[in-house]
């Protein structure tokens, strides 16, 4: 019985010890991550999209939408408008993709 208590013990301690240092293994890799992303972004200066002077008239045709497809656009417009709130998006490219959607 002392005997598997201890392999008890011994495994505890050894499946926490590794634990422990992978969790701080990952930490160190996220940080580093971190810092060469800030550093890449830092470095390349934002490019911008060169916009059409005059923008294309919106389309004439109506469609009637399912109520299925309204909810469909709706989800796709919310993840539109995380991408820009995120910084993905220019607000150029946002709003050409919500008017191709709601077309």
């Amino acid at each position: 019985m002392p005997g598997l208590l201890r392999g008890v013990a011994r495994t505890a301690v050894v499946a926490g010890t590794a634990t422990a240092v992978s969790n701080r293994v990952s930490r160190r890799q996220q940080g580093r991550w971190a810092a060469q992303e800030a550093q890449q972004s830092y470095q390349q200066p934002p490019q911008y999209q060169q916009q059409p002077a005059y923008p294309a008239p919106p389309a004439a045709e109506t469609t009637t939408s399912t109520p299925d497809e309204m909810t469909s656009k709706i989800e796709q417009l919310k993840q539109l408008g995380e991408l820009k709130a995120q910084g993905v998006l220019t607000d150029a490219e946002f709003q050409e993709q919500k008017r191709r959607l709601l077309a």
